[in-house]
């Protein structure tokens, strides 16, 4: 009997709940995005609550999707598995279990001036906490952002003061609610998601009493930290009351884990709303001495976890969105592609789209989009090949810090994600890179990791070994069309524009 895998993929603009069968292939699904709040410039904001209702709603609707169609049941679905935005950050009542403010979400940019000072508190400047947690002090990680609400908002400092302050990323808030909330609900983070908040020490995988000290959080409830893949508990109410919960990596590595990337030296690039790049690099931890980050990739059960050296882009396909919303250039996301193949190349037009700073390996949250190299000729074809190039450079300058630190030059990039759906767009990655990009017919890696991870947990596979010929098949590789010196001469126009995007924010 075949034996059925969910996976619950709340992300940044949307939400699924993914069915898999045993040989990792879609059975059903089904999405809903939520509203994205901008109450500032440069400020990112959700609403705890839709994360959660679209969480349940995409299960009801995909359950029923399953039924529908005749050859399965609820019944049939032996575990879910979780995957989900990281660093989004959320402050709720212990007591209650109701957010004391909106998830400040990973993408936000309020936190620079906040980061300045945390980084003055240290001869080491940013990088404080970097050999404890494996990351610089920047407007990305959750501890930042937990320590701006402290310092603004008055009922999250109130919660502290009176010790009902629970602090956590999306996952723990979806595991508690979904297993019972203030009725038993199971407060756990996974070792993956931890290791964003900057708070956990890499190293030994617990919460680091220095980490806490450096931000000021003596007194917060944090969730008890767990592998990536083992039962947490069982859903509490709806279709699959009583399901166990059995698998749970941050959005990345899931993609990491979806993409089979077990063996060192392997690496993935996500096109999502912001591009992430990660290489496993084995047991140890690497630390970046070119700008990257240092994160857990997965832990399996009891086994060691693995580490990886990860690039994350803040911009990808929600410049392609803000091309959309904001300028109204195109009406669908899809059209991008059939404008940017009007034009053989963007005439010199490059597009640093850097709305709330620049990610790695640049780090600079002064940054801010920039167009450069207009002229009269420069129509909305231009605009729209200079949007896809935007992550494809992007993507090279991480890739190029990622073989200075591994030593050991990548041959291959394989990619998931909305964007990896454009031929145009994975052609010119493999042009700008100049190595072959290799994508899966199945793009849903990141659902698959978190299936893949809640199969293992309850024994619907061996070990990974039993995923080798998952999605394997109609794999399309693009390899680069140009010469070496147009690539370079395309890439030394991308890295002066990138110096002329900085500096705007203050």
């Amino acid at each position: 009997m075949t034996r059925l895998v969910g996976a619950i993929d709340q992300g940044t603009t949307s939400t699924r709940f993914v069915i898999f069968d045993d040989l990792g292939s879609i059975v059903t699904y089904h999405q809903m995005e939520f509203e994205q709040h901008y109450p500032q410039p440069g400020w990112v904001e959700h609403d705890p609550h839709d994360l959660l209702a679209t969480v349940q709603s995409c299960v009801e609707q995909a359950v029923r999707k399953l039924e529908k169609g005749g050859k399965y049941t609820a019944a049939d679905i032996a575990c879910v598995g979780i995957t989900n935005q990281r660093e989004t950050t959320i402050a709720w009542d212990a007591e209650t279990g109701e957010p004391l403010y909106p998830a400040i979400v990973w993408s936000d940019g309020r936190t620079g001036h906040t980061v300045k000072h945390l980084a003055e508190k240290s001869p080491k400047g940013v990088n404080a906490l970097q050999e404890i947690c494996g990351l610089p002090l920047t407007t990305y990680f959750s501890a930042v952002k937990l320590r701006w609400m402290l310092d603004h908002v008055p009922a999250v400092k109130q919660a502290l003061d009176q010790k009902r302050l629970n602090f956590s990323t999306v996952d723990s808030w979806l595991i508690y609610h979904l297993t019972g909330g203030t009725k038993g609900g199971i407060l756990v983070t996974d070792v993956t998601n931890a290791s964003r908040t900057m708070l956990m020490d890499i190293h030994t995988r617990q919460w680091s009493q220095e980490a806490i000290n450096f931000f000021g959080f003596q007194g917060v409830q944090l969730a008890k930290i767990v592998s990536s893949s083992t039962v947490y508990g069982k859903i509490a109410n709806g279709a699959l009351k009583g399901v166990r919960i059995a698998g749970c990596l941050g959005d990345q590595q899931a993609a990491l884990v979806g993409q089979k990337c077990f063996s060192v030296g392997e690496a993935k690039n996500t096109y999502g709303t912001g591009c992430f790049m990660l290489f496993n690099t084995g047991t140890k931890p690497v630390i970046s001495k070119n700008g990257l980050l240092t994160t857990i990739a997965y832990q399996l059960g009891d086994e060691p976890p693995v580490y990886a050296l990860e690039g994350s882009v803040a911009v990808a396909g929600s410049s392609i969105q803000w091309l959309r919303d904001n300028m109204q250039l195109i009406k669908e996301a899809k059209e991008i592609n059939d404008l940017a193949a009007q034009v053989p190349d963007t005439s010199g037009v490059y597009f640093v789209t850097a709305f709330t700073g620049l990610f790695a390996p640049y780090w600079r949250d002064d940054a801010r989009g920039t167009i450069c190299g207009i002229t009269q000729y420069t129509n909305r074809y231009h605009i729209a090949r200079a949007t896809l190039e935007a992550a494809c450079y992007q993507s090279k300058a991480i890739l190029d810090a990622m073989n200075q630190d591994s030593g050991a030059p990548l041959k291959s990039l394989k990619v998931d994600g909305g964007m990896s759906n454009s031929d145009l767009a994975m052609q010119i990655q493999s042009d700008i890179l100049g190595i072959e990009v290799d994508r899966p017919a199945m793009r849903e890696t990141t659902a698959l990791g978190s299936a893949i991870a809640a199969g293992l947990a309850v024994g619907l596979w061996k070990d990974i070994h039993a995923m080798d010929k998952v999605n394997t098949e109609n794999r399309t590789l693009f390899t680069s069309q140009i010469t070496a010196e147009k690539r370079a001469e395309m890439y030394n126009g991308w890295k002066e524009a990138v110096e002329r995007s900085f500096g705007w924010a203050k």
